[in-house]
């Protein structure tokens, strides 16, 4: 075999962090920003890649650019082969008796009071060096975060027939694993004739008038009513968990929170919750990146998300 037919371009992890980068932000000057770099050493780094390549990957449109074909290929592969070299040199650190490392967390906004607050204080105690940078996402877009690689975990949930689960085709290529549940309550307003039940059937709500969220975020309330054989009655719609409890005291309607959100601030008075059947419970997961867990602080991270979601024994069921 001819030496030249030995001689294949040489790609290394920054060149493709700065494809990835440039994908992100559709622009140099936003690739330099999130890199931390100036732009002209952005701009250095992309061409000789492109001479050692021999391909353009990027071309100029209007005031900005867009990455070519070449520029694509790279970028589609980039986050696979960064998680792959983080998890070496996590794992080469481990050997070295390094603790030390970022992890990037993004979380549904009932977690940000809930969970946030004790994994850092579990992180704080058990591996000081692990820092932890954190940002609000609905599932979807806790999804695609991981994905573009801009999320090393995403904490997600999904309810029971969801017809949108985030963790279907969105999430392919991605490793998706359950860690904990969270329970779904009624809110009702105090004295309530359905207060009275321990687990409350969603059936004796269908006179009710309902405080809903917003179209996207209201399908498992469709699907609970729906399964118990009528349509809610929506006559408010708010994604604000207090004003949700609000609404409920002052007679506008009832509504379901997952147990997370009620617990994130204190009860106002005049509502009181209860529990709906278990199987209406959603489910908690951790998405990250295939073997991202190879990734010393990840791993740590995700060990920490297990302890913090464990099922603590006799949590009340009502408020």
């Amino acid at each position: 075999m001819a030496a030249d037919e030995l001689d294949e371009p040489e790609l290394d992890v920054q060149s493709l962090r700065v494809v990835k980068a440039i994908a992100d932000g559709g622009s140099i000057t936003a690739a330099a920003e999130a890199l931390g770099y100036s732009q002209p050493a952005v701009s250095q780094q992309l061409k000789r890649l492109e001479t050692r390549l021999g391909l353009a990957l990027v071309e100029r449109v209007g005031r900005g650019v867009r990455l070519t074909e070449a520029g694509r290929v790279l970028a589609r592969h980039a986050p696979s082969v960064t998680t792959a070299l983080d998890a070496a040199a996590g794992e080469l650190a481990e050997l070295r008796g390094l603790r030390a490392g970022r992890v990037r967390l993004v979380g549904f906004p009932s977690a940000s009071p809930t969970v946030l607050p004790r994994l850092l204080a579990d992180l704080a105690q058990r591996h000081p060096g692990i820092a932890v940078t954190y940002v609000e996402g609905e599932p979807p877009e806790a999804v695609l975060a991981v994905r573009e690689d801009r999320a090393d975990i995403a904490l997600t949930f999904s309810y029971p027939g969801d017809r949108e689960d985030p963790h279907g085709s969105s999430a392919h290529g991605l490793s998706v694993r359950e860690i904990g549940s969270d329970d779904l309550l009624a809110v009702l307003p105090r004295g309530h004739a359905a207060a009275e039940s321990d687990v409350l059937d969603v059936g004796q709500l269908a006179d009710e008038n309902w405080i809903a969220g917003c179209p996207r975020c209201r399908g498992h309330l469709l699907e609970l009513c729906g399964r118990a054989g009528f349509e809610p009655r929506i006559a408010f719609e708010t994604d604000n968990f207090v004003a949700v409890e609000g609404l409920v005291a002052q007679g506008i309607g009832v509504a379901t929170l997952p147990r997370m959100a009620v617990e994130s601030f204190p009860q106002l008075p005049g509502v009181v919750t209860r529990p709906l059947p278990a199987g209406e419970r959603r489910t908690l997961h951790v998405v990250t990146a295939h073997r991202a867990e190879r990734v010393p602080p990840v791993r740590a991270t995700l060990a920490a998300l297990t302890r913090v979601l464990a099922p603590t024994e006799g949590a009340a069921s009502r408020r």
